[in-house]
């Protein structure tokens, strides 16, 4: 069905056309770079546009597409100037992709690679093209985060408090969540030891290895000397970490607050990319499908409080799928700080089993714009290994907003 016969069926009905399984949105491909520490890691000397390049040509060549036939390139990205849209243009090309195949960025905060593969299954979906790859790229080792005020009129803004919550730090929101719900200390250590435990555990088990794709690049030392290295593996996972290490942290926003920095996510380089298709044209590839694209929501919240927003994105991207949380095998719920993911778990009622099997951002890391993307592809090899059909892909979104979609792998 073309897409002037989807509209006029659409109007026909007076509601929207049942939707075939063929017209379905698939993803055919799912890769990441390693998530590294910032300033710190191995990534600390790299550009984004080289990270960037690495995971769009990446998810090309394992699914052996020619880059002509793609409609579109979406890329995530906050800290860049302009969301990276000169920097993400430049890598495409410079990648080899030809500038016949257009790119353009999004910002939607934490949220900004799932945000680019939601935009990709709605274009996909209108009809406007059959290929599309949908990317996040943040190399926060480049950036001063929180330095920045928004250009706005503060006489005007300053009469509305949720306006003014905007602009509140981060770690403030993480400690107003914990304060409001009581999150305690405790707990919040314990799911960050738990975080970097499952991490730890996927390392050593080899788990990670299908979603990354190792980037050669180089390094410098301290004396200024570049190396060529290879990264292959995430370096922000603490092999050792418990709850009572932890404990003895300051925090890190406050004075007698609970968030620190061993209960946050940390602050890291890295790129995702999904390449996404029309299930039809996919099948005329002839090639494998890894997932499908069910559902896809994002909710408001307090600004202040921001952390929570998982918990009201989760029931309505699953309303929209017409499944219930039960049915979730795979919660992959991003870690901004212990406490909102805390307190997100407990509102839902999710088993902890099921939350973040590989470790999550506290101890994988949380590179922003690149962070949706990056749980696609954990996501996906997640539920291949486990032989499991759905999963939740969550994230808080500074500003007060909550992120969600479901996903489908293909049996």
């Amino acid at each position: 069905m073309n897409r002037i016969d989807r509209i006029r069926s659409h109007v026909a009905q007076g509601s929207p056309a049942p939707v075939s399984p063929e017209e379905d949105v698939v993803i055919v491909s799912a890769l990441r770079t390693p998530i590294t520490k910032a300033r710190r890691g191995g990534f600390k000397d790299t550009t984004p546009d080289v990270l960037l390049g690495h995971v769009l040509l990446a998810v090309l060549k394992q699914a052996k597409v020619d880059p002509k036939l793609v409609g579109d390139v979406v890329v995530g990205n906050v800290l860049q100037p302009g969301a990276g849209a000169g920097m993400a243009r430049m890598a495409q090309l410079a990648a080899g992709i030809p500038h016949t195949v257009p790119l353009h960025v999004v910002n939607r905060q934490c949220s900004s690679g799932l945000q680019a593969v939601a935009n990709v299954t709605a274009a996909i979906k209108a009809g406007y093209y059959d290929i599309g790859i949908a990317a996040g790229v943040e190399c926060m080792s480049l950036a001063g985060i929180g330095k920045d005020a928004p250009t706005v009129n503060w006489e005007r803004v300053g009469g509305v408090q949720d306006a003014m919550d905007c602009t509140v730090p981060m770690g403030i929101t993480s400690e107003n969540v914990a304060e409001k719900f009581g999150i305690s200390r405790a707990k919040q250590d314990e799911l960050a030891a738990l975080s970097h435990a499952k991490a730890a555990a996927a390392q050593v088990n080899g788990w990670f290895k299908q979603e990354i794709t190792p980037v050669a690049t180089t390094i410098k030392d301290k004396d200024g000397n570049e190396k060529a290295v290879v990264i292959s593996q995430d370096d922000g996972v603490r092999t050792g970490t418990t709850a009572e290490k932890l404990a003895k942290l300051r925090p890190a926003f406050k004075e007698g607050g609970s968030t620190t920095a061993g209960n946050s996510s940390q602050v890291s380089d890295g790129a995702a990319a999904v390449l996404l298709m029309r299930r039809s044209v996919a099948k005329k590839m002839g090639l494998p499908i890894l997932g499908r694209f069910v559902s896809y929501a994002v909710t408001g919240v307090p600004p202040a409080l921001m952390g929570i927003g998982p918990a009201f994105a989760i029931p309505e991207a699953l309303q929209k799928a017409n499944l219930t949380l039960d049915q979730i095998d795979v919660f992959e719920i991003n870690e901004a700080f212990a406490s909102q993911a805390t307190y997100c778990v407990e509102k839902l009622g999710i088993p902890m089993d099921k939350v973040n099997p590989k470790g999550g951002a506290i101890a994988l890391g949380h590179p922003l714009g690149c962070t949706g993307a990056r749980q696609m592809s954990t996501l996906l090899y997640q539920l291949k290994r486990k032989n499991q059909r759905y999963g939740v892909i969550s994230m808080c979104i500074g500003t007060g907003m909550g992120a969600a979609a479901v996903i489908e792998r293909e049996l």
